[in-house]
């Protein structure tokens, strides 16, 4: 019995050190991709975004993260005309993309509106923030390209994807299949001296 409980933490640990490397991988290669393929997602490929963002951890665990999918081609150029219009039609990718996702907040509870007083930090959107990278690197190990959109109309995409008026639109994403060629580039980023420090603030 000893045995078999050593093997398994021995299996588990190699398993672990494969998963870290393959997830390290996805974060360096990672890109935020604004031109697609015209290829429909399969749904399974997303059901799998959506499980890695339910298993996102939250504050409390109030779990407020909610995500609408517009994969429906009509319902999604729809989205885009209202959603990109005006000041924000400039905003021209997102219509190539086959896929839209709405990043929604639910309402915040008690605990999460005094953290968001007494502390000054707006948990909910941590918590979404944490949700949606779930999301988006899980995509990117399926082979699909995402952009975080934060310049929209959240009225409009309120009322085009029936969204009752107290809850957040905090993102929209586009995800689609890609030219692998467009995520080839390295990411131009601070180096570690430059963004961290042990034991104190040591920071220019």
């Amino acid at each position: 019995m000893h045995m078999n409980i050593s093997m398994r933490l021995m299996n588990r640990g190699t398993e672990y050190k494969e998963n870290a490397m393959a997830l390290m991988d996805i974060i360096k290669h990672r890109h935020s991709i604004r031109s697609y393929l015209d290829k429909p997602v399969e749904r399974d490929k997303i059901m799998k975004c959506l499980e890695a963002a339910r298993l996102a951890p939250s504050a409390s665990n109030r779990q407020t993260a909610r995500f609408i999918i517009v994969d429906e081609p009509g319902l999604k150029n729809q989205l885009c005309d209202e959603a990109f219009s005006g000041v924000f039609a400039v905003m021209k990718f997102p219509r190539k993309a086959p896929v839209i996702v709405a990043a929604v907040g639910e309402t915040p509870g008690l605990a999460h509106r005094a953290g968001n007083i007494v502390l000054r930090t707006n948990f909910g959107l941590i918590d979404m923030g944490i949700a949606v990278e779930h999301f988006v690197l899980q995509a990117d190990e399926l082979g699909l390209g995402t952009c975080w959109l934060g310049l929209f109309d959240e009225g409009k995409v309120k009322r085009t994807l029936g969204i009752p008026g107290n809850k957040k639109v905090a993102a929209l994403l586009t995800m689609g299949y890609f030219d692998e060629a467009l995520a080839l580039g390295e990411h131009n980023r601070n180096n570690l001296e430059g963004m961290s420090s042990f034991n104190g603030w040591k920071l220019a």
